[in-house]
């Protein structure tokens, strides 16, 4: 076990790991640079592995913990949860081999202007705002549902919100736990009663509130 060195003058080496009051949770040192009485510093979030930098005034720099990289290795964690964190990495980076990776975990057969529309020009988009306006029975439940797995594989999504006309929200919420195992709640009154304020739509990640808009529209 490393005792934290809380020296203001201390030399932070690429490698380190620091916790203090300037991150949110521990991070690594990327690479540093003593500047005068500052240190100018690059790090990366253990947990959450976001980008940090900054310059911190060595006076302040007592309040920062400084420890080596970890480099001990232990065999005792639970098999079955690293296993089930090895799978959801590589459920993570899988389009990397599958392109077509939300096609292989789903039950459809998708048409070739469907897989054209995800594969060539939603998902390859910088910023994802597209309009499926094909004509009816052409399969935008299915594009849909294509982008959507895709972007919450990948974790670009977390919360997806489906605003339908009232009479079509069971044939959404049908088709896509049937054939994209994704489970909608339709947000109506009885359930805003039952759960007055924001906590209705907090319940799940994933709701359909019916809108006013005529069937002919979608």
């Amino acid at each position: 076990m490393h005792t934290p060195d809380k020296t203001p003058t201390q030399h932070v080496t690429d490698g380190n790991i620091l916790e203090g009051p300037y991150w949110p949770e521990p991070v690594r040192v990327l690479s540093s640079r003593v500047r005068d009485r500052r240190i100018e510093l690059h790090a990366v979030g253990l947990h959450s592995e976001r980008y940090f930098s900054g310059v911190i005034d060595l006076n302040d720099f007592t309040q920062v913990h400084v420890r080596d990289q970890v480099t001990s290795v232990t065999f005792s964690a639970d098999p079955d949860h690293f296993r089930l964190a090895i799978e959801a990495h590589h459920i993570r980076l899988a389009y990397t081999s599958d392109p077509h990776f939300a096609v292989s975990v789903s039950q459809i057969q998708p048409l070739p202007h469907q897989l054209a529309a995800v594969y060539d020009y939603i998902l390859p988009h910088p910023r994802i705002r597209f309009m499926l306006a094909d004509d009816p029975g052409a399969g935008k439940t299915i594009m849909a549902g294509l982008a959507l797995k895709e972007l919450k594989y990948r974790r670009v999504v977390d919360r997806i919100l489906i605003v339908a006309p009232a009479n079509l929200i069971p044939q959404w919420q049908r088709e896509l736990e049937q054939k994209f195992d994704e489970t909608f709640v339709a947000v109506k009154r009885d359930l805003l009663r039952t759960f007055p304020g924001p906590s209705a739509w907090q319940r799940t990640p994933n709701v359909s509130p019916p809108s006013i808009l005529p069937s002919r529209t979608t």
